[in-house]
């Protein structure tokens, strides 16, 4: 007999070409945050790699990354490069392998749009001082053995973790842990700037990025059910009150240490919290959103204070608000973690399972220490190469003029 033709589910298919859509649209929402949190002199710098990370990062997701994220399994840690080259053999009628119903290539489109603005996040770091081809190889060569990886790990059913019974619903570890580490791994390789400003040029554009980030979140992290049911409306409800509580603890912790209320500073606590409860949003209670975003807020506020006091120079704090954030927010998924809010999930440190919060920690301790381990070592091989910073010049003029022949706010015009 004939095989019968597959039934795609219209309304999980059309609810996740959505989602990649809102995902799609925090990477220029990340470059419109970071560019007014530099000076002007930098801004299209800093804005260019995000978007060169929303180019490139496509053509290797096509080639081998979504084969090597989702392929054919190697000892649960590396997918089979050829499994999808080129999206070889994926046709109309190919199906994603879950209860979701959906094309296999709304899947690809989905979480290629993950990977593109994993390792621009990273780019906040070294703001100001990597030339743009370090910064190409960089972005090649990380993709490739950290992020890749550590999906197939993490998210593909053959993963090594994930057979171990680690969960990350939208990227705590593989998005927002390994690329604040490895944040960290540059700061530390390259070096401080030679000139240090660290007053936004653009208040406005800031917000106008964290906007666009909030939006995109709930695709973020509601999408990551992979299809429409109650727990994708918690994950929903979870990202906003996480990324609301987080905001206004920043804003107040800030306020009563310095006596004023700081716009960039509610902004960046917003972020925090979208950070913090990404690996959780699907597993846990509003409740449990709610301690997490306070929790987001004031952890990573003072992480972003032991980093000035340590003299690290992440320029846009991204070890503080997406390293730590993402840290913490797995380890409180081990203590929080609720199977009344998610059957599919786990139970956690509070419902008798601590066994859990001890594999959650030890993926993110060993996801983080790759991505940092890694990290400083390829930047020492691309220095071999060509030169990872720029020279003091380049910075005295500003990296917009000196890489790039540009500038934001040309004189006169």
């Amino acid at each position: 007999m004939p095989t019968p033709p597959v039934t795609i589910n219209i309304g999980n298919t059309g609810f996740m070409l959505l989602c990649a859509s809102l995902v799609m649209l925090m990477t220029p929402g990340l470059a419109f945050f970071y560019g007014g949190l530099v000076q002007r002199k930098n801004v299209l710098t800093i804005m260019m790699q995000s978007y060169m990370s929303l180019g490139w990062t496509t053509v290797l997701w096509f080639a081998f990354g979504y084969s090597e994220s989702f392929g054919a399994d190697w000892h649960g840690i590396i997918g089979n490069p050829a499994t999808y080259a080129f999206l070889h053999g994926v046709t109309l009628q190919t199906m994603f392998a879950s209860t979701a119903n959906i094309p296999l290539v709304v899947h690809i489109a989905y979480q290629m749009m993950f990977a593109i603005i994993t390792p621009a996040l990273i780019t906040g770091a070294f703001a100001n001082r990597v030339t743009f081809k370090a910064y190409f190889l960089f972005l090649t060569a990380w993709l490739i053995f950290v992020y890749f990886p550590f999906v197939h790990m993490l998210w593909s059913p053959d993963g090594i973790l994930a057979k171990w019974g680690c969960l990350d619903f939208a990227g705590g570890i593989v998005v927002h842990a390994s690329a604040g580490f490895a944040a960290l791994a540059s700061v530390l390789y390259v070096g401080r700037r030679h000139v240090i400003d660290n007053k936004p040029h653009n208040v406005p554009l800031i917000a106008l990025g964290t906007g666009l980030l909030w939006f995109g979140w709930y695709g973020f992290n509601a999408g990551s059910e992979l299809r429409v049911d109650a727990v994708t409306a918690s994950a929903f409800l979870n990202t906003d009150i996480a990324a609301s509580f987080a905001a206004v603890a920043w804003l107040f912790v800030e306020w009563a240490r310095g006596r004023q209320p700081k716009f960039v500073g509610l902004l960046t606590g917003a972020v925090a919290g979208l950070a913090t409860i990404t690996p959780a949003a699907g597993y846990v209670s509003p409740m449990t959103a709610v301690i997490i975003g306070l929790a987001a807020g004031i952890v990573c506020y003072f992480a972003v204070t032991l980093k000035n006091q340590l003299g690290w120079d992440d320029a846009l704090d991204v070890w503080g608000v997406h390293g730590v954030g993402g840290f913490l927010g797995i380890c409180l998924l081990g203590v929080f973690a609720s199977t009344l809010w998610n059957p599919n999930g786990a139970d956690g440190l509070l419902r008798g399972n601590p066994a859990f919060l001890g594999k959650q920690f030890v993926a993110a301790t060993l996801c983080s220490a790759w991505a940092f381990a890694f990290t400083y070592a390829m930047l020492a091989l691309i220095n071999l190469v060509t030169p990872v910073k720029v020279d003091e010049a380049a910075e005295e003029r500003g990296l917009d003029v000196a890489l790039h022949g540009e500038e934001a706010y040309p004189l006169g015009v």
